[in-house]
């Protein structure tokens, strides 16, 4: 507490001189206090030092009981060792008589098992020479377990004198048993009728000796059976073609008949499946030089025949000894073929992978790994082409056959054509393609029973080859356009006239390269799950389809293109009516109702003939061929009067309107939206041309730039030729259109002036204006627009009202074609 603390701390207990009377009271009161302190901080200090002292106390005994428990810990683990020293001493003795009784053993086991070896190879050599297999074999099942516990022992001479022993006696009983094999098969068996019995004993010999014995039995008995095989059809009589039915009579003859004796041996042998594959090896090999020496391509017929009984001799052998099966059932996969449900099942998708991951086995893999086709039946050997796939590279002779056959009779179908559908058929498809497609799978259900490799792939190749010569047939078929002199000299060069039969064939061959473009694409896919996986990604009929596809676009612009000759007299009708000089505003002319007569006659069979894609596709090009072309007929007309400008435009919104109705005449009216939306289009470029004629001299000019802005100033300058100005008139406006100035109000005045008359300048780019006082003669594009919309509704002549009122006079009829304006 400072000094200004102390001094407010006495000014605050004594404020006034009476309060210091408790001055005395106080001092005794802070002197106890003190007294008190001072006694507490003795205490402490004492009980400090007695707590030192008793810490070093608890420490020193601490240290003293550590020293203790490391001396007892000492002790123990000296008495440990002792006890372990004298357990060894103890269990010395003990192992040595433990490893005594041990060895004693295993000796009194050798010299038994020794004893009994040498006994058995004494018996087994006594039997061996008296040729008495079934004891031999029992014999021999012994000695081979003996010599196994003496493997160890190898060394040991009496051991090396045994096993050399035992090993001349088998030798000398796989001389036996394959010298009393050599009988089998010469008749001996029907004069000795023990010979069977004692041959089956031998077997069970063979089996007790090492496997490689059974395999050299089987193969010399295997090849011993063939020999004769061989020697007949090696042969010249029998080395040919037409005679491989009777190699597979030989073998099934001689497996029948020697069925009983050959259950001599054990069915773990499967002789007669290994007799079948050394057959078929063989049997592979001599055809193979049969065909390799043929001097001239071998008759097809006879090919085809010895193929034919390979494959089923094939098939009989997998069915009797199983193993790499294969399904030839292929007919359901062709059947497929062209029909409407093209969806593919699972069981269809699996057989598809599961024939992807058959593996062909060649032959060049089955002589190398000889050993391993002696497996088990089903373990993987194939029979299936191991015969016929050497037939393969001599079948281009069947497909050269199958091509030839496959055009004439595409020839004969399209000869025979007659190019039309019987009433009542669904598809509208010719006759031709439908014939054509069931030809085609007969000739791929030939080939598939016959082989699925290579040849099936050429032949696939033809396929490709005959549907692209359909293809090219059926385009031939379309109308053509007029050639040579008479046609260009009545300008009917490049024009295409149509029937209304011609229409209906036309809708004919559109549907069948619809038809032959979706079925040759079901016919690849066929193909692609019957094929070897090698070859089915190149099974492809893109280059087809593409054909067909351009048959069936080529079929639809000729249909346009026959129509657009069908309105050439209604065209040429247009360019003739007197629009200069017409009095009034009537009724639709009657070219219009030439074009109407024309549609309503065509587009109901089309309609119900074409696809609404297809249809779609005409009515788009229909639209995008007449709208133009009645815009530019619009210019062919010498000259077009006030009046006729708007009997024009009346008869330019019923043919827009007559388009607008061929969807709903054709009964097709899935499209129509869009094809409306493309007819407004195209249409309204033709009324925008009319009112740009109908507009006034003064503002013709601004009027065609709203209105075309497309336009060129040759087709301005034609515009003012059809509103009938004079070369002198037209020039000044001419130039005031390419300078992008207003037009002169009043012609007249331009030919006082005596300007020049010049050509036609090209169109160019309208400069910007520099000088403001030119600013107020031009109009904006609003004002324009609103002129142009004003001259639309009439308000621009006289004449036009007339018209105007004439319309409004139709709505109150409930027919005719000026209803259909408001109906529209």
């Amino acid at each position: 507490m400072d000094k200004l603390s102390t001094l407010e701390y006495i000014n605050q207990m004594f404020p006034t001189e009476d309060s210091l009377s408790g001055v005395e009271p106080l001092m005794l009161k802070i002197q106890s206090e003190i007294c008190r302190v001072d006694a507490g901080i003795l205490a402490a200090v004492r009980q400090q030092s007695n707590s030192g002292t008793k810490a070093k106390e608890d420490l020193a005994a601490a240290t003293h009981a550590v020293e203790e428990l490391t001396y007892k810990i000492r002790e123990i683990k000296t008495k440990a060792e002792q006890s372990e020293m004298m357990v060894q001493e103890i269990c010395r003795d003990i192992k040595k008589l433990d490893f005594a009784k041990k060895h004693i053993t295993t000796t009194i086991t050798a010299l038994h098992r020794l004893t009994m070896l040498v006994s058995a190879v004494e018996q087994l050599q006594v039997m061996a020479s008296k040729r008495q297999y079934k004891e031999a074999a029992a014999q021999l099942e012994a000695v081979n377990q003996l010599c196994s516990h003496f493997e160890a022992y190898r060394d040991i001479p009496k051991i090396t004198e045994l096993r050399e022993k035992f090993k001349n006696i088998k030798q000398i009983m796989k001389s036996h048993v394959f010298s009393d094999f050599s009988s089998l098969g010469t008749g001996k068996e029907s004069e000795d009728t023990n010979l069977l019995q004692h041959l089956s004993d031998a077997c069970l010999v063979v089996d007790a000796l090492e496997p490689s014995v059974r395999e050299e039995l089987v193969n010399n008995f295997c090849s011993r059976e063939l020999t004769s095989y061989e020697q007949i059809f090696e042969g010249a009589e029998l080395a040919k073609l037409d005679k491989t039915e009777r190699r597979y009579a030989w073998i099934k003859r001689r497996m029948r008949t020697n069925e009983e004796i050959w259950k001599i041996f054990p069915t773990s042998w499967l002789v007669p499946y290994r007799l079948c594959i050394q057959f078929c090896k063989k049997t592979r090999k001599q055809l193979e030089g049969i065909l390799d020496n043929l001097k001239e391509k071998p008759d097809v017929a006879t090919l085809l025949m010895a193929l034919q009984r390979t494959l089923e001799f094939e098939d009989e052998l997998a069915e009797k000894f199983g193993g790499g099966t294969q399904s030839r059932e292929i007919g359901n996969e062709i059947e497929d073929i062209g029909r409407q449900n093209n969806s593919q099942s699972a069981s269809d998708i699996r057989k598809k992978y599961e024939k992807k991951l058959a593996a062909h086995q060649g032959s060049e893999n089955e002589e190398k790994d000889g050993n391993k086709d002696l497996s088990a039946p089903g373990a993987g050997f194939n029979f299936h082409g191991i015969i016929s796939s050497c037939f393969e590279p001599h079948l281009t002779v069947y497909i050269e056959l199958e091509e030839k056959t496959l055009m004439e009779n595409l020839e004969k179908l399209v000869q025979e054509e007659t190019w039309d559908v019987e009433e009542g058929s669904q598809n509208n498809v010719l006759s031709s393609s439908m014939q054509l497609f069931l030809i085609i799978k007969r000739s791929l259900k030939r080939c598939s029973a016959l082989t699925k490799s290579q040849t099936l792939y050429n032949l696939f190749k033809v396929f490709q080859r005959v549907l692209k010569a359909y293809a090219t047939k059926l385009f031939a078929r379309l109308p053509k356009g007029g050639t040579g002199i008479v046609a260009a000299a009545t300008g009917m060069d490049g024009q295409i006239k149509t029937s209304d039969r011609d229409e209906r064939v036309i809708c004919y061959i559109v549907n069948s390269a619809e038809y032959c473009h979706k079925t040759s694409g079901e016919l690849a896919e066929s193909v692609s799950k019957i094929i070897d996986s090698q070859f089915a990604d190149r099974v492809d009929m893109s280059e087809v389809q593409d054909e067909f596809s351009a048959v069936i676009t080529k079929s639809l612009v000729t249909l346009v293109h026959g129509l657009e000759t069908k309105f050439d007299v209604e065209m040429a009708a247009m360019t003739r009516v007197p629009w200069g000089t017409l009095e009034s505003v009537g009724d639709q002319s009657g070219y219009v109702n030439g074009i109407n007569m024309i549609l309503t006659s065509s587009i109901p069979v089309l309609g119900s003939l074409l696809s609404p894609i297809y249809f779609q596709f005409f009515l788009d090009k229909l639209a995008s061929s007449l709208g133009p072309r009645f815009y530019m007929n619009i210019f062919k007309c010498k000259q077009i009067s006030e009046t006729g400008a708007q009997q024009m435009l009346l008869d330019t919104q019923a043919v827009k309107t007559i388009l607008l109705e061929i969807p709903s005449l054709g009964r097709q009216t899935s499209g129509a939206a869009g094809y409306s939306k493309f007819v407004s289009r195209e249409m309204s470029k033709a009324e925008a041309l009319l009112k740009v004629i109908l507009s006034p001299i003064d503002s013709v000019a601004d009027t065609y730039r709203a209105l075309l802005p497309e336009g060129t100033p040759m087709e301005f300058q034609r515009i003012l030729e059809l509103k009938g100005l004079k070369k002198s008139d037209q020039q000044s406006i001419l130039d005031d259109f390419n300078k992008g100035a207003p037009a002169i109000s009043q012609p007249s005045n331009v030919a006082a002036a005596g300007q020049a008359i010049q050509p036609a300048a090209p169109a160019t780019t309208v400069q910007a204006i520099s000088n403001p006082a030119l600013v107020g003669f031009i109009a904006s594009r609003e004002d324009v627009l609103t002129r142009a919309a004003a001259l639309g509704r009439g308000a621009a002549t006289t004449g036009f009202k007339r018209f105007l009122a004439l319309t409004e006079a139709a709505k109150d009829r409930k027919d005719g074609p000026f209803r259909k304006l408001f109906n529209a």
